[in-house]
């Protein structure tokens, strides 16, 4: 299996001025290429130009301008070719599927932070020996950077990532190791149903609280925000906010990982068999189609916008999808078997008739069942279905 580790590197105030350089660099292959597909297809009728066509161009590139693209790795600028070479495949399928394009953009060096350098020893190199306490990664053109190693890594280094976060640095390894040994079995299954109000109810009546760690800092983001609007381009304030936005933003987004991955280390750990629901929650934040007014041409009836876009701010702030991940990767590890099940109807159905009906839930969190009168928390009850349609499917499919 293939596991992924974050380090934050700690570089000195010249490693940093070459790892810039590094990302200015790699940013302007990444354009060039772009500019090439696009002129080529514009003006040479036609014309699609693959990554194997640019990776060929590498040595002429190199050789053409040493001083910038000649000092880095070869193997990490085809990385970066790669990556444009999968915008425009990801581009592609869009199109086919119907969805809205969006073709590959021009980056700039503030939105161009990711460098991948695709094998250990190649341009790259995780120094990590037993008998010195201080680990370091070393980089072409860069130098060994010191790394804050907090927790140990097992298993061999496949890939290895630089990624700059506002002013810091981290490094990014993915490790293949062998299947760990499964965690005791402990006999408990659970179905878990997501929500807003709580973030999560399970099938045993329990609830783990939504920390809301979005609307926490929200008067204080948009503060951030509106200053930044009214902060002159490329002056020394509109640095500072600009970090200070990032800061609030990075400081949201460590809460929830934080939240995500204890509350599903909890549930590892304490069931043999999680049973969720299978939930598209890009189509649930999606917003509303605008309604053109028949009688009058140019205007639009209101479709409840404001309303939905409270609640894909709140849906987006719970970070179901986050959770999910994680809580795969967490099952997988332990040895634990976690099945999606389809979310209709499951906070609709009585669990002791069976009797489906939206008058079933006269309220957000009450369930009262019309045909047999049984209630609980509508959660609950969702939760216990989530489980019983996982318990089938694992029935119906045996490993």
């Amino acid at each position: 299996m293939i596991r992924a580790y974050k380090f934050l590197m700690r570089p000195t105030a010249g490693q940093q001025v070459a790892l810039g350089e590094m990302l200015r660099d790699h940013c302007s292959l990444y354009n060039g290429a772009l500019q090439e597909r696009r002129d080529a297809w514009r003006h040479v009728s036609k014309t699609s130009v693959q990554y194997g066509m640019q990776s060929a161009q590498l040595k002429e590139i190199r050789a053409f301008d040493p001083e910038c693209q000649g000092r880095w790795s070869f193997s990490s600028q085809q990385a970066t070719l790669r990556r444009l070479a999968k915008a425009f495949a990801a581009f592609f399928r869009r199109v086919k599927s119907g969805d809205t394009p969006g073709y590959p953009r021009f980056r700039g060096m503030n939105r161009f932070d990711t460098v991948e350098f695709p094998e250990d020893g190649d341009g790259c190199r995780w120094d990590s020996t037993p008998h010195d306490p201080v680990t370091r990664v070393r980089f072409q053109g860069v130098g060994h950077v010191k790394v804050n190693q907090h927790r140990p890594l097992t298993g061999k280094v496949k890939t290895i990532t630089v990624k700059r976060e506002g002013k810091r640095w981290y490094v990014i390894l993915t490790a293949e190791q062998a299947q760990p040994e499964p965690k005791p079995k402990t006999g408990s299954t659970a179905g878990i149903d997501m929500g807003l109000t709580h973030f999560l109810a399970d099938s045993s009546g329990g609830f783990v609280e939504n920390p809301r760690h979005g609307r926490k800092v929200a008067a204080k983001l948009g503060a951030a925000q509106q200053a930044l609007a009214r902060c002159e381009r490329r002056s020394n304030r509109r640095k500072k906010t600009v970090r200070k936005v990032a800061d609030l933003h990075r400081k949201v987004r460590r809460q929830r990982l934080d939240h995500a991955h204890k509350t599903a280390l909890d549930l590892v750990r304490q069931h043999d068999f999680i049973a969720h629901e299978d939930l598209k929650i890009r189509n649930m934040v999606r917003a509303p189609k605008a309604k053109p007014d028949p009688d009058h041409p140019g205007s639009f009836l209101p479709n409840g916008a404001a309303t939905k876009a409270g609640l894909n701010r709140s849906v987006s702030d719970a970070g179901w999808g986050v959770f999910l991940k994680i809580l795969h990767a967490k099952a997988e590890s332990a040895g634990r078997e976690l099945i999606a099940v389809d979310p209709r109807n499951t906070s609709r159905t009585c669990p002791q008739c069976g009797h489906v009906g939206a008058e079933n839930r006269p309220t957000q969190q009450r369930f009262h069942c019309v045909a047999c009168g049984h209630h609980a928390h509508a959660d609950t009850v969702g939760a216990l279905n989530v489980l019983r349609a996982g318990l089938v499917r694992r029935d119906a499919n045996p490993a």
